[in-house]
């Protein structure tokens, strides 16, 4: 699947600060350790049954931010992402709007690369749907059952494969959730814990039986569709490798979906570790609420984009909070941040003398080295902006590469 055009970006002079994020799984703060010269990224993509809204962009941006830094670092990045085209709400949504569910999936598809490319986030290199991934799945599934990992459950009709969370001896490292919260999520999240025939209620769908009405693919297990979970586990490992350096989503995919997506490929693959390091992003408010589908309050970028919004606006109002908070957009937001662009902008006519611009730059890459600390690179910025009409030096060199920064190292064009 074609994903979107690359940002362009210019080499920042200077020393680049190791890049440290947040693990999940370890709980900590981390240096990111990684082998030889390309750094390897897997994020969770959409599932196309309505547009692109904050809470998705923030998510991308985020791990866009990642990509940077890994850039600025001196590493290629060998990125993948999938994008879920066969799935219950993709099917309920074209159902209630009278829609073929592929056309409904291929719009919303388009809309998201147009409001990446609109963000200049950075593409992956690999951006897969789930129906071009069936044999890889369906190949990892069969690996699951011969290796003991995965049980078909004896129900005639239904003849649906399940994988046990006994499979591997670490299930619970990625979340560290008790057994009482994998419960709750696992109903919450669209996990079926009340399925007769399973071994346990947590163990996980990995192929859907055919059922009336649902698309289908041929398997060696019977006709049916794949699972979430191990969707992602076989597009990931079959680009990214057993083990790679960053697994990335919402803080709200950290189990079941990305538990799970580890247990798979560890039992099939017998690796000890999918991920290196598990990076979760915050949960994006309206006025105080959760963004959400189901709850009708979101805010879509191409719509602010429509209304006269500078994406870069709509970028600096998603770092002024931290990645991994949950955090609020609303219109103080927006309008706080367009006053800040501006103001930056205004600026660069007396940014200092290039050595000073130097030194700013530097603050700023340490800030985002430091676990994306957006609100802190912005602080670097806004200072600068605030001493520029006192004292700033009016040259072009120091313009240019103050500009080149920050459009670089925090995709914001000045």
């Amino acid at each position: 699947m074609q994903s979107w055009p690359v940002p362009h970006i210019d080499s920042v002079p200077g020393a680049p600060s190791p890049l440290h994020l947040y693990d999940s799984a370890d709980e900590a703060v981390k240096k990111l350790d990684i082998s030889g010269e390309t750094a390897t990224m897997y994020v969770c993509g959409i599932t196309p049954y309505d547009s692109t809204h904050l809470g998705h962009a923030a998510t991308y941006l985020t791990f866009d931010l990642i990509y940077r830094q890994l850039l600025d670092n001196g590493y290629k990045v060998n990125y993948a992402q999938n994008i879920t085209d066969v799935d219950d709400p993709l099917f309920e949504r074209a159902e209630r709007d009278g829609v073929d569910w592929r056309e409904l999936g291929t719009s919303q598809i388009n809309l998201f690369r147009s409001d990446m490319e609109l963000l200049s986030v950075f593409p992956p290199q690999h951006f897969v749907g789930a129906m071009e991934a069936i044999d890889e799945i369906t190949e990892m599934v069969q690996a699951l059952l011969d290796a003991g990992a995965a049980y078909v459950v004896d129900d005639p009709d239904y003849p649906d494969v399940y994988a046990s969370i006994e499979a591997t001896k670490n299930f619970g490292y990625e979340s560290n959730y008790s057994r009482e919260q994998m419960e709750t999520f696992f109903a919450e999240r669209g996990g079926d814990p009340d399925r007769p025939g399973k071994r346990d209620p947590l163990d996980a769908l990995i192929w859907r039986a055919h059922r009336e009405g649902e698309p289908a693919w041929d398997s060696p297990f019977g006709p049916g569709r794949p699972g979430w979970h191990i969707e992602c586990s076989a597009i990931a490992t079959n680009r990214l490798g057993s083990s790679f350096d960053i697994q990335g989503g919402g803080s709200d995919l950290k189990f079941p979906h990305h538990e799970f997506s580890a247990a798979h490929a560890e039992a099939a693959l017998g690796v000890e570790r999918m991920a290196q390091s598990y990076v979760h992003t915050g949960m994006i408010g309206l006025d105080g609420t959760k963004m959400s589908k189901s709850l009708g309050n979101l805010v879509f970028v191409h719509k602010l984009v429509e209304a006269g919004v500078d994406p870069s606006a709509i970028r600096l109002g998603v770092f002024a909070g931290h990645y991994r908070a949950d955090r609020d957009w609303s219109d103080d937001v927006l309008r706080t941040a367009q006053e800040r662009l501006q103001r930056w902008r205004e600026a660069l006519s007396h940014p200092g003398t290039v050595e000073e611009v130097k030194e700013v730059i530097q603050h700023l890459r340490l800030a985002l080295a430091d676990d994306l600390d957006t609100p802190r690179a912005i602080a670097v910025l806004d200072e600068w902006a605030k001493k520029a009409p006192e004292s700033g030096e009016a040259t072009e060199e120091a313009s240019d590469l103050l500009r080149t920064a920050v459009n670089s190292l925090l995709g914001v064009r000045l």
